[in-house]
């Protein structure tokens, strides 16, 4: 019975397997499905990715400004000296008096992206700003390069006759006008092309005696003489007011000079108004006996004008971390940007505030001699 028992389950061994053969079949059918969950997680988050990676390659609003390459202008760029003088006496100098870059990434320069703009937001060497604080809405790569071009000639021309001017050097200095616009103060009273030779009688050699003039008269009536192809011309001119308060007569100006001598700034590559104070200095060490660096490393930046003040630049910290990077010790900075200064001054600069050539001079001359320069004025937070 027990071996009835025993060889009666054939039935039952047959349906036994049967039921392992369902059972064998529905485990493969749960993987598969397991297995089509995976790759549809798979595939969302390759797809996830792909489009974290697009997010983050994709151009963002902002510019990026980072510490540019130094240019000592009393050394050479390409074999050719940075500041060649041609008739007048020049002299041989060491030392640095580097005018100092900026690279600028985004506008019209090409995109930047989100973590190009995010990796420069952590650095302490870059800075990142909203692109229509730096470059005005449409313009175009070729615009702001042309602007910056004629910026950079403009700073040359007004170098050299502030270094005349240190020096006491004669030369010739005129104003002339650039453009008249459309609806302006002066329109069809003076013509683009006229040199202004005087405003109520005083002469018209400066913008700031224009400026000075146009404010004592509080809004009244100027008398304004220019040379018009070798004949005079006498306009009265009522100046408008603009939204900050200043009068204005509605003209572009632009300086005419006629110099002793001629001088030869040779740098490619680089635009810009902020390198006018260096390259006065560099006129200054090069038309004069002696060595004005006494072999020291120093950089610098700053618009210049013709009388020698000293005006405000952009990028002055990427430009003070560009100087150090390039072995200078001491930098010389516009007084007007000492706002920026502050905090921003790597280790091993010292900096000085300046306002006017004759001061950036005699900080110069002062670490020249190995005196003690610390009493030389600085950027304070005060």
């Amino acid at each position: 019975m027990t071996i009835t028992q025993g060889e009666q389950p054939p039935s039952g061994p047959a349906a036994g397997p049967s039921r392992g053969r369902r059972s064998l079949l529905a485990g493969p059918r749960s993987d598969r499905r397991r297995d089509n969950r995976s790759s549809a997680m798979l595939v969302s988050g390759l797809l996830a990715l792909a489009l974290g990676f697009t997010a983050l390659s994709l151009p963002v609003p902002y510019v990026v400004e980072s510490p540019g390459p130094t240019f000592n202008t009393l050394g050479t760029e390409n074999g050719t000296p940075v500041i060649s003088v041609t008739g007048h006496e020049t002299f041989p100098a060491k030392g640095n008096l580097d005018l100092t870059t900026v690279y600028v990434d985004g506008g019209p320069n090409g995109p930047v992206t989100v973590v190009e703009a995010f990796s420069a937001w952590l650095s302490g060497a870059k800075a990142v700003y909203p692109e229509e604080l730096i470059f005005p809405t449409g313009v175009t790569k070729e615009q702001s390069q042309q602007e910056s071009a004629v910026a950079m000639t403009s700073s040359q021309e007004n170098a050299v006759a502030s270094a005349l001017r240190e020096l006491g050097i004669p030369f010739e200095q005129k104003m002339q006008i650039a453009a008249v616009p459309e609806g302006s103060a002066s329109a069809g009273k003076v013509l683009e092309n006229d040199v202004l030779v005087s405003i109520n009688g005083k002469a018209a050699t400066a913008l700031g005696v224009i400026q000075s003039e146009l404010a004592a008269g509080n809004g009244a009536p100027v008398e304004v003489v220019v040379d018009r192809d070798g004949s005079s011309v006498t306009a009265n001119i009522t100046p408008s007011k603009t939204a900050a308060g200043r009068f204005i007569l509605g003209v572009m100006l632009q300086y005419k000079f006629k110099f002793p001598f001629d001088v030869k700034i040779s740098l490619d590559k680089v635009g810009g108004p902020s390198a006018g104070m260096m390259f006065a200095l560099g006129i200054v060490d090069t038309v004069t006996p002696g060595d004005l660096t006494g072999g020291k490393h120093v950089a610098g930046t700053g618009t210049i004008t013709p009388d020698g003040a000293i005006g405000p630049i952009g990028g002055i910290s990427q430009k003070m971390h560009g100087a150090r990077s390039g072995g200078a010790t001491l930098f010389l900075a516009p007084a007007a940007n000492c706002e920026d200064v502050v905090g921003h001054i790597p280790d091993g600069l010292q900096v000085v505030r300046v306002e006017n050539l004759a001061e950036a001079r005699k900080a110069v001359e002062l670490a020249a001699s190995g005196a003690d320069t610390s009493a030389l004025p600085v950027c304070s937070s005060n």
